[in-house]
């Protein structure tokens, strides 16, 4: 987590310098690694219960908890001098996570992230990470990223066309409610206690404010584990094991907030919204057969 502050502060001193948009743009090859090494037992028990999901130390690991192993290492590539973008303002717009077999608490973990490509984005240039989590050399663990760094294009110069909007609205789903959860002020703190995430839009009104935001704004990956912990029961109540998520980061949480997680019947779909109807997630799962 020390690393993962360090990269915050070399991120805010490099960004001026950067330029997002050079058509001449490219990637870093590096591939960051960190020591095979098991979960610790005190920390992912804060983060399991932060998150909701449920506590016997006998089941697997979250399948959201390898990211936050390894999202030092993605930092430290994401501030580095050889990356195009600059890391101030790079919206984190999805992440799609595989688990290729349970991972249990106790084996080494060894997690690997690299920035696999650069794509044209309507509103800007979106960067792909991949982080891969190993175990004795086994490919246990896998999840791609999109990270978006906002500028002009001739797309978003353009007039938003009304059938665009209707696309857009229709690729969030009408799903029913589930349960509602009331988010306190102080939810970005504590994540951000726990995921190293300090990013200063998470912790306070004040801090937020200096990024456009009116008050703090819960961390998209902590949404996102939220909404698998409650889709981890499945569809009928009981335990499932969860194999894939796909999750779109459509709008940011203002804390305190209250929201609604809603699924669909089968439990493969799911979103989370504000009682005004904000849609500010919404993803897919896959199960073991």
């Amino acid at each position: 987590m020390t690393s993962l502050s360090a990269s915050l502060v070399r991120g805010a001193v490099t960004s001026p310098f950067k330029h997002a948009g050079r058509p001449d743009a490219t990637l870093p090859t590096t591939r960051l690694t960190l020591p095979a090494a098991p979960a610790d037992p005190g920390h992912l028990a804060v983060y399991r219960r932060i998150c909701g999901f449920p506590a016997p130390e006998s089941d697997p690991l979250p399948l959201t908890y390898p990211h936050v192993l390894a999202f030092p290492l993605a930092m430290r590539l994401m501030t580095g001098r050889d990356f195009p973008l600059p890391v101030v303002g790079l919206v984190h717009t999805w992440i799609e996570i595989r688990s290729h077999r349970p991972v249990q608490p106790g084996e080494a973990l060894e997690p690997t992230v690299y920035a696999a490509e650069l794509t044209s984005h309507r509103r800007g240039t979106e960067v792909t990470m991949v982080t891969e989590a190993r175990v004795g050399g086994e490919l246990v663990w896998e999840s791609r990223s999109g990270y978006l760094s906002r500028h002009a294009t001739k797309a978003e110069a353009g007039p938003r066309s009304e059938a665009g909007s209707k696309a857009r609205a229709a690729q969030a789903p009408d799903l029913p409610a589930v349960a509602e959860w009331r988010l306190p002020g102080d939810l970005g703190r504590r994540y951000g206690a726990v995921s190293g995430d300090r990013n200063p839009i998470h912790l306070h009104p004040l801090t937020a404010r200096l990024f456009g935001f009116p008050r703090a704004i819960a961390h998209g990956m902590w949404t996102a584990a939220r909404c698998l912990a409650e889709a981890d029961g499945g569809p009928d109540g009981r335990r499932s094991e969860l194999r894939s998520v796909r999750a779109e980061f459509r709008a940011p949480v203002l804390l305190p907030a209250t929201v609604t997680y809603a699924a669909d019947p089968a439990g493969s779909a799911f979103a989370l919204r504000s009682a005004s109807g904000r849609v500010h997630l919404t993803g897919t799962v896959t199960r073991a057969l």
